[in-house]
């Protein structure tokens, strides 16, 4: 590991690789995106009528996995991202229709603590998105609680987002059938002990 988010890792992870020759894996590639597609098309097919999917955005190969499993199914199902509230690239690129840089301060969604939004996944979102959310770090680790006590799994703080965000916005969805993607389980002890003390 390296640095306190995630953009610091990728810049660190790039300089490493063109210092010693290393091959980098992209954090966002295409075939990436299509292997993340396939929890997409299982969600979508095994739950008809979804009427929002709700996906965290970290650099972006999650939403266009799930917006490429939904074109693929040919399903008019709204995709709403969500961010951090600490690292709101993404929302303020969304809500501008251009790409939009934003320091990152979450200490609880390292995964999605990205500061410049990828050119090709940001315009997946902007073409595809119904909505980019944002929810804060006790928003995110209320939920994070609320899962481990309710369905006994373990979310990271990113991985936690959507649910956050279903619990933010409930009104809003009432009567909707509504997904949220549960991603990563990668949280430290440090966080679960503060999260579930």
């Amino acid at each position: 590991e390296h640095g306190r988010e995630f953009q610091e890792a990728l810049e660190f992870s790039r300089q490493l690789a063109a210092d010693q020759g290393l091959h980098a894996v992209p954090s966002f590639h295409p075939w990436l995106v299509r292997g993340v597609a396939t929890y997409g098309l299982e969600m979508l097919r095994s739950v008809a009528d979804l009427d929002v999917v709700l996906v965290p955005i970290g650099l972006g190969s999650g939403f266009c996995g799930i917006a490429a499993a939904r074109a693929a199914l040919g399903l008019k199902t709204k995709i709403v991202g969500v961010v951090s509230a600490h690292a709101p690239a993404y929302a303020l690129s969304f809500k501008a229709g251009r790409l939009m840089t934003q320091s990152s301060a979450t200490l609880v969604a390292e995964g999605v603590a990205c500061m410049t939004p990828n050119e090709d996944a940001l315009r997946h979102v902007l073409e595809q998105a119904h909505d980019v959310v944002t929810v804060t770090d006790d928003e995110a680790m209320a939920a994070m609680r609320e899962l481990v006590q309710a369905t006994h799994n373990i979310a990271e703080g990113a991985g936690a987002l959507a649910f956050a965000a279903l619990k933010k916005n409930r009104e809003q969805w009432q009567g909707q059938r509504v997904a949220c993607v549960l991603s990563g389980g990668n949280a430290s002890m440090a966080l679960l002990a503060r999260v579930l003390g």
